[in-house]
């Protein structure tokens, strides 16, 4: 059997070391094409000494000679910056890019992957917030799979297998409730960057984790579901459900609900990613019915935490606005983590943000790229504002 050759994009974050996990578990099924990292060189040098791949790829030009000495000696290909990182996923010797980079810098590099005819195993939401339309249009066009890694869009996914025919009713995307579940807007006016990182199930970075604790991650999640399963927004729900057993569920036109179980391990949505359309053999931990004796639900609180209800508004309203969300968002978050903003200045820049930058109904790929430059320009000088 030949071994599926993955380009690990993001490969020193929380999904790209967990899925080097995975793939060092089934060394008969799996090698490493490419690993590339942003400013993580000390570890980006450890996993290409241990996983061999053909080339690695650091965003920050700055550290290139520090890689490029430590493994040009062993006959790996290294090169530096964002040009690089787009180009690098067109290499022959790829069967699968994993895209695990955090935020818009997910866009450029899938993008060359389908035209490049590479199926993609999708970690970065923000792709599909950004540009879905463009990005669904070009998989069709190139007949490119996109897989979904994410839990909740996994979930759908497994869900959705051997139901090709029968027409999705709505989906129902669980969510956790993160760290500040039930708290008022009161509590929430004070809360610190080190409360806001400890998520109650998941261990992820810390981006991702506050946008967990503001909703955001569920709005952006709403975004990507459309365009993944080709829905409208009134075919996506979202419930909390605190335990983070039920990862995502399909209700479908009969009223029968369809749900993906499990202990919440981002392990389990990798592999089956990877290894689609087989389930592989895996050591997770099992889940124990006896020690979750009680699963519960409640509505989310879109007035408390607003930005997943921005989500939806920018959802609705199409065009540029979810990928002036999502640029506003990674500018309020990385603000949030230097203790620039408050946690509930968050959705307050965001909205701002979506009610002045300039909208665009129908965007080309260059549209975007203004969207997203102004958007950080503009959210940028909110924040110093505030400061």
């Amino acid at each position: 059997m030949n071994k599926k050759r993955i380009a690990l994009l993001g490969s020193t974050g929380s999904i790209g070391t967990q899925a080097l996990e995975v793939i060092e578990a089934h060394p008969e099924r799996f090698a490493v094409a490419v690993l590339t990292a942003e400013n993580n060189a000390d570890l980006l040098i450890e996993q290409a000494v241990r996983f061999r791949p053909q080339e690695v790829v650091i965003g920050n030009e700055k550290l290139y000679h520090q890689v490029y000495a430590a493994l040009q000696p062993l006959g790996i290909g290294v090169y530096a910056g964002a040009p690089a990182l787009a180009t690098v996923v067109e290499s022959e010797g790829i069967d699968m890019v994993l895209t695990a980079l955090v935020g818009y810098s997910g866009l450029l590099p899938t993008m060359h992957a389908i035209r490049a005819g590479k199926p993609i195993a999708l970690a970065n939401k923000e792709t599909l917030v950004v540009a879905g339309e463009m990005i669904t249009a070009l998989a069709r066009e190139h007949q490119v799979p996109i897989y979904p890694v994410d839990s909740e869009h996994s979930a759908i996914f497994q869900c959705l297998v051997g139901e090709e025919h029968n027409p999705i009713e709505k989906i129902i995307l669980t969510a956790s409730g993160g760290p500040f579940r039930g708290k008022t807007r009161e509590y929430l006016a004070t809360v610190t960057k080190a409360q806001a990182l400890k998520h109650p199930n998941w261990s992820m970075g810390a981006k991702i984790t506050i946008d967990s604790a503001t909703l955001m991650n569920k709005g952006l999640e709403v975004i990507e579901a459309k365009w993944l399963f080709d829905l409208r927004p009134d075919q996506i729900d979202v419930v909390v459900h605190p335990q983070s057993i039920i990862h995502s569920l399909v209700q479908f036109e009969d009223g029968s609900l369809k749900a993906q179980l499990g202990l919440p391990d981002m392990r389990l949505p990798i592999q089956y990613a990877l290894g689609y359309p087989e389930r592989l053999p895996a050591r997770f931990p099992r889940f124990d019915f006896a020690k979750y004796p009680s699963l519960t639900f409640e509505e989310p609180d879109r007035q408390t935490f607003r930005n997943l209800e921005l989500a939806f508004e920018a959802l609705d309203r199409g065009g540029n606005v979810p990928c002036i969300i999502n640029a506003a968002n990674e500018v309020a978050v990385a603000a949030f983590l230097r203790d620039e903003l408050g946690f509930l200045e968050i959705a307050e820049l965001i909205e701002t943000c979506a009610a002045k930058v300039p909208y665009v109904p129908s965007p080309s790929y260059h549209d975007y790229v203004l969207t997203d430059q102004e958007t950080r320009r503009l959210a940028q000088e909110l924040v110093r504002e505030k400061v």
